[in-house]
């Protein structure tokens, strides 16, 4: 199936690039509500599988047991920018578990946040492996290894203990067999599973609305998705796209960007789930895209000076003149507002 035209890049009056891809927004029961392209190919999530990885921290006790706090919850769930908040609170975390960043199974890579970045520099400091925007999560990997008292070593690995339990999780919440997923091996080491772009928006449908969930994994829910509305922060950081979106949302959504053109946005407000695929693998469509679809679903304003500068991205030269724009491709925005403008009345 070829997939539609979601986003697209002008210079002066020409069109210039665009970015193909697919987009799912499912209900908690799993039904398709609307659809762009492909869905049913299977897609690795990413990142934007994060709220769903830390399920089980949460609905096993462990992060009760072991006194995880809500900011800490938003870093489980995060990619955030390495900034000194992210980077002092996930330090603070592995201490209290008894463990350092020599535990960490994510690499060390620069701050993805200039400022910090730069501040490293100055500083002849090199980066380490808390400065990995995938450090939060991985903390709560080794929170959950403490918590089931197994060995910690090899964590991120697809047969450890924790892993089996967060391939579970997901599988189930995405309404598919364990063992039809693909497994693969993402950027910061832990397992990356593929799927349908439908069961990815199902499962983020389940956390908008978990009612239909077992109690614990319910709870689950409902608190990750909590901590990421409070901390949108400590989920990117400053400037982000995704602590920009869910600021605009007001309490309505949380977003989770994941590499590769992947994006989810858990509706709370709505009790819907949405999931994105760019098909060349673009950030900047991805946000876009998933910008723009908040705003036909009536969740964010248009107007908000932060969310304009998604949907209509000015493109500059070296003289910061504005020579072009990145916008949603002029058909999607109509479709989505036709087939929702009942729902966001």
């Amino acid at each position: 199936m070829s997939n539609p035209v979601l986003t697209e890049l002008t210079r002066g009056n020409w069109l210039e690039s665009w970015h193909c891809g697919a987009v799912a927004i499912a209900d908690a029961s799993g039904g398709l509500v609307w659809s762009a392209g492909d869905v049913e190919r299977p897609v690795f999530g990413r990142s934007a599988l994060k709220m769903l990885q830390a399920l089980p921290l949460v609905e096993t006790g462990a992060a009760d047991a072991l006194g995880v706090s809500a900011e800490e919850l938003a870093l489980a769930c995060a990619s955030h920018g390495g900034e000194p908040m992210h980077v002092s609170a996930v330090t603070s975390w592995l201490a209290r578990i008894g463990c350092d960043e020599t535990c960490l199974a994510c690499g060390a890579h620069a701050p993805r946040n200039a400022a910090a970045a730069q501040a490293l520099l100055l500083d002849g400091r090199i980066p380490s492996r808390v400065h990995n925007n995938c450090s939060g999560k991985h903390a709560g990997f080794l929170t959950l290894a403490r918590h089931l008292g197994v060995d910690p070593a090899g964590y991120e690995r697809p047969d450890h203990p924790v892993q089996r339990l967060v391939l579970a999780a997901i599988a189930e919440m995405a309404g598919v067999d364990l063992a039809s997923m693909s497994i693969a091996i993402d950027g910061c080491a832990a397992p990356a599973p593929a799927f349908p772009l439908r069961g990815l928006a199902t499962a983020s449908a389940r956390i908008a609305d978990p009612s239909g969930l077992a109690p614990a994994r319910a709870a689950a829910a409902r608190r990750l998705d909590a901590a990421v509305k409070a901390h949108p922060l400590l989920v990117a950081g400053t400037g982000r796209a995704c602590t920009t979106m869910i600021r605009a949302g007001g309490g309505a959504l949380s977003v989770k960007a994941g590499a590769e053109g992947t994006y989810v946005a858990v509706l709370s407000a709505l009790g819907l789930g949405v999931a994105l695929k760019i098909d060349d693998g673009a950030g900047r469509a991805a946000e876009t895209t998933i910008a723009a679809l908040l705003v036909d679903l009536g969740l964010v304003a248009a107007e908000d000076p932060t969310i304009a500068a998604l949907i209509d991205a000015p493109i500059l030269n070296t003289q910061d003149h504005v020579v072009g724009a990145r916008r949603p491709a002029a058909w999607l925005g109509p479709a989505v507002r036709e087939a929702f403008g009942w729902r966001s009345t």
